[in-house]
């Protein structure tokens, strides 16, 4: 049997049932929560934050999550453990990179065309994440991370990605793609994937919802990719009603098989940390939260003429197919 590896050890694809594509836990920023956290942040508080509403989502009938916090995001798998040992929910963690221009010091003087040059530590780093697991915990990352945001490939986003290809090719594991769909930047990451030999049907376009451009959209899905339709309750981008529409038209011209749902949504994010931004920001998208896919836009979809075989495809078929091994790999 075909396994996929979670934060509680490996699972069977097979068993991975109704999926959200693309939610984090939490998304931090480690460097503010270690000097001004004390403001905001009290752990004990925010896992059992957590374990309440990873709990209620198991009980709306979602059995796995993907959370694609990569490094950049403030990905810390302790403590996702901690949160997971409470919670009878699958949740698949990544490795790979979010930067939208230039990354850090730990990596710009080491690596090829570096002061020091030698072999590439993000290609290292991303495999032993996914061969060794992510630290010292053990838990393997079972797909890679990456950002083409509306500047496109800097250097630093090409040493990236090259990177990621080379991590696909000797692993076998899938990709995901924050991309900007009002620049239409699944193209340069699909241009780029292909010119490298990556399996397009391993990649998903995430964000691509935030678009209703259909010929955009079945661009991506004719090159064998998967459209990330997963910001769901973030009306700013895309409000919800047109974003059901394209979807159910897209399904009504054969495309089930290459979208994914989801919602891009977190327990906590720290982009809105303290309690006025977090009023705030429930009074802006009142939507942008784990149940708004299984409580409102499955029964959209529903009345949009999109039948169960149909979200089953996208909700259960396409991701145990995104994270069934490719052929091609090294290991």
């Amino acid at each position: 049997m075909v396994a996929v590896s979670t934060v509680r050890g490996p699972v069977e694809t097979d068993t991975l049932g109704m999926t959200l594509m693309h939610e984090h836990v939490f998304v931090l920023a480690p460097e503010m929560m270690d000097n001004y956290g004390h403001t905001w942040w009290d752990e004990e508080e925010r896992v059992a934050d957590a374990v309440l509403k990873l709990r209620a989502l198991k009980a709306a009938g979602v059995d796995t999550i993907v959370d694609p916090t990569a490094i950049g995001l403030g990905r810390y798998v302790p403590r996702v453990q901690r949160i997971n040992e409470q919670v009878d929910i699958n949740i698949v963690v990544a490795t790979g990179m979010y930067i939208v221009e230039s990354m850090g010091h730990f990596f710009r003087y080491r690596g090829p065309g570096t002061l020091f040059d030698g072999p590439d530590l993000l290609t290292e780093l991303f495999i032993r994440d996914i061969r060794d697991g992510i630290g010292e915990t053990g838990v393997r990352a079972a797909f890679l991370k990456g950002v083409v945001e509306e500047v496109g490939f800097t250097p630093d986003q090409t040493r990236v990605h090259t990177a990621i290809c080379e991590t696909h090719h000797e692993t076998g594991v899938p990709i995901t793609v924050h991309t900007n769909s009002a620049h239409q930047t699944g193209r340069l990451a699909l241009e780029f994937y292909g010119k490298r030999d990556v399996d397009l049907a391993k990649v998903v376009i995430g964000h691509a919802g935030d678009t209703n451009d259909l010929d955009y959209l079945r661009w991506i899905m004719d090159q064998g990719a998967t459209i990330g339709c997963d910001r769901f309750g973030l009306d700013v981008f895309n409000p919800t009603e047109q974003r059901v529409a394209t979807i159910a038209t897209l399904v009504e011209e054969g495309y089930a098989d290459r979208i994914v749902l989801s919602q891009d949504a977190a327990c906590y994010n720290d982009c809105f940390s303290g309690d006025e931004h977090q009023a705030l920001l429930k009074q802006t998208v009142p939507n942008w939260h784990y149940q708004h896919i299984p409580d409102d836009v499955l029964p959209a979809l529903r009345a949009k003429g999109v039948t169960e075989v149909q979200i089953t495809t996208m909700m259960v078929d396409n991701p145990r197919r995104y994270f069934t091994p490719s052929t091609d790999v090294n290991s």
